[in-house]
C-alpha cells in the first residue's frame, strides 16, 4: 500500500469539511490557509506568504485576490519596496478568526478522534519528517 492514498483522502475529506463549514463566509478550503498564515503574523507580502505555505506565487496571488474581493484582506503598497504590497487582515478577516479556528479545531478532532495522545504525537512527528525530505 502507498501512504499517498491515505494522505489524499485526508486532504480531500478535510477540504470538503472546511468548504462546507466556511460556505456562509463565502470562502473555501483553498483560501483558509492564507488567512491562517496572516493570523500568525499580519502584514506580510505575497512572496513571504507563498514561501511560508510552500505554495507557488500564482496560486497565492489568486487566493489573495479572492480574499480581498470578499473583504477579508487589504493590500497596501510596501513603504520600503514600492513594487510590492503588504497584505493585512481587514476587520472582516479579523472577525472571522474565532470561527475559522473553531472549524479547524473541529476538523482536527474529526481526524484524530480514533487516536490517543501518543499516537497523535507520533503522527505529527512522522508527517513532519516526511515533509522535510520532500
Amino acid at each position: 500500500e502507498h501512504i499517498g492514498r491515505y494522505i489524499s483522502q485526508i486532504y480531500r475529506k478535510g477540504g470538503s469539511f472546511i468548504s462546507k463549514e466556511l460556505s456562509d463566509l463565502g470562502i473555501g478550503s483553498g483560501q483558509v490557509m492564507f488567512l491562517l498564515e496572516l493570523y500568525r503574523g499580519d502584514g506580510k507580502n505575497q512572496e513571504e506568504i507563498a514561501d511560508a505555505l510552500n505554495i507557488d506565487k500564482g496560486t497565492t496571488a489568486r487566493a489573495i485576490k479572492k480574499l480581498e474581493k470578499e473583504g477579508f484582506l487589504i493590500k497596501e503598497k510596501d513603504k520600503t519596496d514600492k513594487r510590492a504590497y503588504k497584505i493585512y487582515l481587514s476587520d472582516k478577516g479579523k472577525c472571522a478568526k474565532d470561527t475559522i479556528y473553531s472549524i479547524m479545531d473541529k476538523l482536527e478532532e474529526k481526524r484524530t478522534c480514533n487516536l490517543n495522545e501518543e499516537e497523535k504525537n507520533t503522527l505529527i512527528i512522522l508527517l513532519k519528517k516526511i515533509c522535510t525530505k520532500m
